[in-house]
């Protein structure tokens, strides 16, 4: 398991001073770093059709940028390339122990961990995104320019499908070593250039823009065949103009569409729902035949172990400590009693059920069959 140093911060520090605000290099964030992967290994999950994966490359002036999935990379040479596979967390376990350390933001903020291995001179040119991004050192060293946001910057395309930033004022400058962490927040255009092969591991959290929520919102009401409340204007008046859209008329529209959101059941339906689900494909593959709850049970009892499966979204709502708790699994939704807590907090905050925990799901009927459903849904599985 990593550990996370920040150095001298605590944690309560570091969203008060940086979190959204300021990037910061945390060296030595991860003491004594041992790489969950190797290039070979990400090679080979960029061979895979289901996984997302790209290479961005500079010769001279010139980027490229090619989606994989990719068998041979005798074409790019020995330099100035770099390799992403995307949600490396939803296919290799070993690579996924690297987002724990950050769950004190929640769940449902985290993205995915994406990887990279860099060539010498390899990086995607200065850029900034719109998210909070932890980006670890692993293997060799890389240079690393940061600043602040800056209205004044433009966008650059220099190709099609890969958008740059024009040059910045630095904040910070530094060669980052294994197990060195880099905070990016939004916003902070940055460049990283591998100074020898390297490997990085990039730690993203989601911020939905308004219109995902409200094309999440759409998706969700269309689904659930939930019409809502129709336009009605009893009160119209004689319109002088025929052809105009009054004032009036846009506040009854928004009234409507508030009165969506206003609705604290529904909103936190759709948004549990919506945010759980899975932005890629989750490597879930169901068992065949089906376990039925004795044969789980059987299994527990003799110490068998119980992991989530990697990038498995898992929330939860409950309005009040007495009302029911609406459980989200990737998008799924399960209504529980409040006197199933217990079982909410360890579907949501352990990624990896041990003896003991799993032995009180196989002493309680309920908590049973409801672990039984998610095995037999490819979300929990069986490890040695």
């Amino acid at each position: 398991m990593y550990q996370l140093h920040l150095n001298d911060l605590t944690i309560e520090q570091f969203l008060a001073e940086y979190w959204q605000k300021k990037p910061v290099v945390l060296k030595g964030g991860f003491a004594n770093f041992q790489d969950p992967i190797t290039p070979d290994e990400l090679a080979g999950l960029a061979a895979e059709e289901e996984i997302e994966s790209r290479i961005v490359a500079r010769q001279g002036e010139q980027w490229l940028l090619e989606t994989g999935p990719f068998e041979d990379y005798a074409q790019w040479g020995e330099q100035n390339w770099t390799l992403l596979v995307q949600a490396v967390d939803h296919w290799h376990l070993e690579s996924a122990a690297l987002i724990e350390p950050f769950r004190f933001i929640p769940n449902w903020r985290i993205d995915d961990l994406m990887i990279s291995y860099s060539t010498p001179g390899g990086g995607v040119g200065p850029h900034l995104d719109q998210y909070d991004v932890f980006i670890i050192q692993g293997l060799g060293k890389r240079h690393w320019r940061v600043g602040m946001p800056d209205a004044s910057l433009t966008s650059l395309c220099p190709h099609p499908r890969l958008l740059q930033v024009s040059p910045f004022v630095d904040c910070i400058n530094v060669i980052t070593e294994p197990g060195d962490i880099l905070y990016i927040p939004p916003g902070c255009p940055h460049d990283g250039i591998s100074v020898d092969a390297s490997l990085n591991y990039s730690v993203g959290f989601r911020a939905p823009a308004q219109k995902d929520l409200l094309t999440g919102l759409a998706d969700y009401l269309i689904e659930n065949e939930i019409q809502g409340v129709r336009y009605t204007d009893q009160n119209r008046q004689l319109s002088a103009n025929i052809g105009a859209i009054t004032g009036q008329d846009l506040q009854q529209v928004r009234s409507l569409l508030q009165g969506l959101i206003d609705d604290p059941k529904l909103l936190a339906s759709y948004f549990g729902s919506y945010i759980t689900h899975a932005k890629h494909d989750l490597d879930a593959t169901e068992p065949d035949p089906h376990y039925n709850a004795d044969e789980i049970a059987e299994y527990l009892e003799e110490g068998s172990v119980l992991a989530r499966l990697g990038g498995l979204r898992v929330c939860y709502i409950q309005e009040q400590e007495d009302s029911d708790i609406q459980l989200f699994i990737n998008g799924m939704t399960i209504v529980l009693p409040s006197s199933a807590k217990r079982t909410v907090l360890q579907l949501s905050e352990l990624t990896v059920l041990d003896q003991a925990t799993a032995a009180e799901f196989a002493h309680d009927p309920e908590k049973l069959q409801l672990l039984t459903q998610l095995i037999n849904l490819g979300y929990w599985y069986f490890i040695e």
